[in-house]
């Protein structure tokens, strides 16, 4: 009785061992078949990452924060009107408008196509002594000669800014810089400190207008 007890319990123990290897080879089966169909992810996460994001075509620069969110001076509301008529309806810009009026040139900027404006803002007049800025206000020659001198024929994309170019006053505009960092040398200034664009790639129906922060002035001679 005690050789039948014995050999039952070796039995029952076989038996379990057979059951708990069986258990166990089906887990690593599964586990493989897991592994083998799971897609790796550890090769194509950095290229995901690492791609290149698209360039913007909308405004940009710090002085774009002057500019209405809405209404006919808005990015939106600008880009339905002529150049001249749209920086009317921009507060941001109303003192170079004022300048365009003296100069009788609204007409020729918002029926001239395909232009790029740059647009000194209302510090960059501010920052002309009063007595220089009511003089050039009050000289239309020269007055003529300082806003085309803002003027270039052809609609300037971002990555075509830099460089130098010929203005609507026949006369040279160098602009340095690339991406969204864009400035014209002192030199180049009434006031003699260098400009930057604050806030470019601004459309118009006509125009493509980067506002400035420093009035420019044509080169002696």
């Amino acid at each position: 009785m005690t050789r039948a007890l014995t050999r039952g319990i070796l039995l029952t123990a076989v038996s379990s061992l057979a059951i708990t290897l069986s258990a166990c080879g089906s887990d690593d089966t599964a586990a493989e078949s897991t592994a083998a169909t799971t897609p790796s992810t550890s090769s194509s996460a950095p290229e995901s990452t690492a791609a290149a994001a698209p360039v913007s075509d909308e405004p940009f620069g710090e002085g774009c924060a002057a500019v209405p969110t809405e209404g006919p001076g808005s990015f939106q509301g600008m880009s339905a009107d002529p150049v001249a008529t749209a920086a009317g309806n921009n507060p941001a810009l109303s003192t170079l408008v004022q300048a365009v009026q003296a100069a009788n040139l609204v007409d020729t900027l918002n029926t001239t196509q395909d232009i790029t404006v740059l647009a000194p803002a209302n510090p960059a007049f501010e920052a002309v002594p009063a007595d220089a800025l009511q003089g050039l206000l009050a000289d239309t020659p020269a007055l003529t000669a300082v806003l085309t001198h803002h003027v270039i024929p052809g609609r300037l994309a971002p990555d075509e800014l830099a460089g130098t170019h010929t203005t609507l006053n026949n006369d040279e505009v160098t602009i340095e810089g690339s991406g969204e960092d864009f400035t014209i040398g002192a030199d180049g200034t009434v006031v003699g400190m260098e400009a930057s664009v604050i806030c470019g790639n601004v459309q118009t129906a006509n125009a493509t207008v980067y506002i400035i922060d420093q009035v420019l002035q044509p080169a002696a001679g």
